[in-house]
């Protein structure tokens, strides 16, 4: 290439940067064989784009008339650069203009722009002729004057660059004459200049060089041996000028396309016509053939309507010694529905956020056929049972959308199915699938397998012992779906809840913190909160009701007669007393509850077995048969409460009775808890004592009497309930269910002296009609208590 060529060369290659825009379309010019990398022009700027959004657009370039990318599109500077060598003759063949058709597509929002691209020819190609040698058969006897015909050489390029002229070897015979067909074809004719002789030469042997008009010139040769012969002055001739033929695409090998026919009206070897290609393409030797003695060209090989469509052929008719001519067929071939739609993904979001609102565009898809007219037009489908759809976009894209709410839970991927289909007849279909995942948002709160939960433990546990274990489910993904427990703040009896228990954050197991005792507490409630790690989180709450079972773990403590120590009491019983009168009884509880607190009642000792009984479960004493006067006078007895516990726990009482009807028979008392190691002088104070208040209480009685005896009723005394001073009863003793140890509700009225030695004499009141009421208490000093109570063996006791 020289310095004039490198010059149009640069020429040419600015002008590929100019750019017109039309209808938001752009032109480019540029030259075939560029290298790959080579820039056509800056598409950006040529439409005002913001070249940094490129990318983020998803700009690419698309072509629908070949797979071949040819050109891409530079994200960075937003340059049309040449991808793949540009070969004009492939594409375009002998077509003066040969365009590439692109499209720029962009993305958020969709846009399309269309880019011409006209591809321009370089002289890079030499003329050729269709044979290395032609042979001419001449009669000596041709006149001066006569033409012989030489099929004309080929150069596929166009323009300037094509065939310009053509230069014949000088010599003496011939000499070369180039005029032009109204077809714009060239005719090339050997015009014999001087006459033959066969005696002088057998053969000529000449050379024709075809050169393009290109800078520098290319040329090719071909050589021309002329054989001298005899006279042969008639050249065939066909009888058509142009041959014209229509094949279907789709046609069967060694399927006739058209029939050539040529006469020559010589006879003999002279008049024997055969027929050949003078001038078809490298992909037409390809797909046709041609009968040298019928003249039938036949269908070798399988048509592509979408690469080539029309066909332009020489077919030369040849005698016996070299005369010829020419004539041009013509090939139009029809398009069959042979190429079924083919579908493009050009943009796809996956995966897609479950709370994407209906009519949300996921992705972009692009359908193509290479068929033509009817048997291109192409319906987009998809199948009905998902929630998305195909609307029809610009030109040949469509938008994929949804069509309801998502929701991960329920589906989390869709295999989507895209059917187009042609209207061809038959109409041709092809399917893409496509995988769409679901991505979870965290729209689930975490739900607790039960509505409430009630965990159910023995008093006395151990702490960090396991109550319950409580579950909820969150159906939402990772962390979204990671359930976390914990206590809801709260107090219980005054206390924070989180004393009572705590709860394992991953698993849900509930622990107690400490030890529970059902005598304070018998249930409680606790609230729970799951809690899942999605952002921001979602929780639900639920109660836990922690019920506390009873152990008998409380012995039974009695509250009548009163422990040891703080009093001594002595009830009286008359003499007149008959059997199954009740004496007195005794009163206890169990802070335990059900059958650890249901009492039973057994005297284990007393003075008399066989004077009295206690109920084994009212604890009532009664005498078992009338007093008669042989039965001491002082009776002691020891009782012993057991609960029904496993095992049972107990404890034992004593209670001390007088036989008497009035005090005045009793000739001494002691207290039982005095010590018998005092001093004489104390003795005989107490013993002073004790006459004072005999007569105090003599009194006392006399008064008595004279109430008793306004009675219209006479009424025993200690028959009925023994009633128990309200002091006694602890508050936890109340009976709040009905599983208490009090089966009824006593009264008793107590009146106990302030010195820690003092006794009292009761008269218990009754709400028996019977019962002789009785409102003194008859008060003495210990000194008074020693001499009846002298020979009593244990003193009282009382087991809590």
């Amino acid at each position: 290439m020289n310095a004039h060529d490198n010059l149009i060369w640069i020429l040419i290659c600015g002008f590929a940067s100019i750019v017109h825009i039309t209808n938001a379309d752009l032109s480019y010019s540029v030259l075939e064989e560029m290298k790959s990398g080579s820039i056509v022009g800056n598409i950006a700027k040529d439409l005002g784009l913001d070249e940094g959004k490129l990318s983020a657009r998803k700009a690419r370039i698309d072509t629908e008339e070949s797979n071949q990318p040819y050109c891409d599109i530079d994200l960075k500077t937003g340059n049309l650069i040449i991808k793949e060598r540009i070969d004009r003759e492939e594409l375009c063949g002998e077509k003066m203009s040969c365009l590439l058709r692109f499209e720029l597509v962009l993305e958020s929002p969709l846009e399309l722009h269309r880019i011409l691209l006209h591809i321009q020819d370089v002289n890079d190609n030499s003329p050729s002729f269709p044979k290395h040698v032609i042979n001419f058969e001449i009669s000596e006897s041709a006149y001066k004057g006569a033409r012989y015909r030489i099929n004309e050489a080929h150069d596929d390029d166009i323009g300037q660059y094509s065939i310009r002229q053509y230069e014949l070897e000088k010599n003496e015979h011939f000499v070369l004459s180039v005029g032009e067909d109204t077809d714009g074809s060239k005719n090339v004719e050997l015009v014999l200049d001087k006459e033959l002789d066969r005696e002088k030469e057998h053969n000529i042997n000449l050379v024709l060089t075809a050169v393009d008009g290109g800078n520098p010139r290319k040329s090719g040769s071909v050589n021309i041996i002329v054989t001298v012969l005899d006279a042969n002055d008639n050249a065939p001739v066909f009888n058509q000028t142009i041959y014209k033929a229509t094949i279907a695409e789709d046609a069967a090998l060694d399927t006739v396309v058209v029939k050539v026919s040529a006469t020559d009206e010589d006879e003999g070897v002279n008049g024997e016509v055969t027929y050949d290609f003078s001038r078809i393409s490298e992909r037409a030797k390809k797909l046709f053939s041609i009968n040298s003695k019928s003249g039938e060209i036949k269908v070798i090989g399988p048509f592509d309507f979408e690469s080539n469509s029309k066909f332009e052929i020489r077919v030369s008719a040849k005698d016996g010694y070299g005369l010829s001519s020419d004539s041009k067929v013509m090939i139009d071939i029809t398009d069959v529905n042979d190429n079924a739609p083919v579908i493009h993904l050009k943009s796809l979001t996956n995966p897609v956020a479950e709370n994407v609102s209906p009519g949300t565009e996921v992705g972009i898809i692009n359908v193509q056929d290479r068929d033509s007219e009817k048997n291109r037009q192409v319906r987009c489908s998809i199948q009905q049972n998902v929630p998305f759809k195909l609307v029809p976009s610009i030109k040949n894209y469509y938008s994929l959308v949804t069509t309801g709410q998502l929701d991960r839970e329920v589906v989390s991927d869709y295999n989507i199915t895209i059917t187009a289909t042609d209207e061809g007849s038959p109409p041709l279909s092809s399917s893409k699938s496509l995988h769409l995942s679901v991505a979870d948002i965290n729209d689930n709160p975490p739900v607790f397998e039960e509505q409430s939960y009630s965990a159910y433990v023995s008093e006395n546990n151990k702490a960090g012992s396991t109550l319950c274990s409580v579950t909820a489910r969150d159906p939402d993904w990772r962390q979204n779906g990671t359930v976390i427990y914990s206590v809801l703040a709260g107090e219980v009896n005054g206390a924070p809840v989180s004393s009572y228990v705590s709860v394992n954050g991953d698993t849900g197991v509930i622990h107690a913190v400490r030890s529970f005792d059902y005598e304070h507490m018998r249930s409680f409630q606790v609230h729970l909160m799951a809690r899942d790690n999605g952002s921001p989180p979602l929780s639900s709450n639920v109660t836990v009701s922690v019920f506390i079972s009873d152990v008998n773990d409380n012995c039974p403590q009695i509250l009548y007669p009163a422990p040891e120590g703080s009093s001594f009491m002595t009830e009286l019983v008359p003499k007149a007393a008959h059997g199954g009168s009740v004496v007195s009884k005794v009163i206890a509880v169990d802070a335990d509850s059900g059958q650890n607190a249901w009492l039973s009642y057994q005297i284990v000792k007393s003075t008399d077995p066989g004077l009295f009984t206690i109920g084994v479960h009212s604890g009532e004493i009664r005498t078992q048969r009338d007093i008669s006067q042989s039965d001491s006078m002082k009776q002691n007895l020891i009782v012993s409460v057991k609960d029904n516990g496993q095992p049972s726990l107990s404890a034992t009482c004593s209670m001390y009775l007088l036989i008497s009807d009035n005090l005045a028979e009793v000739p001494e008392l002691k207290d039982i808890s005095y010590d018998e190691k005092n001093s004489k002088l104390t003795s005989y104070l107490i013993i002073a004592l004790v006459c004072v208040s005999t007569f105090f209480l003599t009194f006392i009685i006399i008064i008595l009497g004279v109430r008793f005896c306004r009675r219209r009723k006479p009424r025993l005394l200690f028959d009925g309930a023994v009633t128990i001073p309200g002091a006694y009863l602890p508050p936890n003793y109340a009976d709040v269910d009905g599983t208490g140890t009090l089966r009824s509700a006593y009264n008793y009225d107590a009146y106990l002296t302030t010195g820690s030695r003092t006794s009292d004499f009761k008269f218990v009141t009754s709400y028996n009609d019977n019962t002789l009421p009785a409102e003194q208490t008859l008060r003495k000093s210990p000194t008074d208590f020693v001499d009846p109570f002298q020979d009593l063996e244990s003193p009282l006791q009382s087991v809590f």
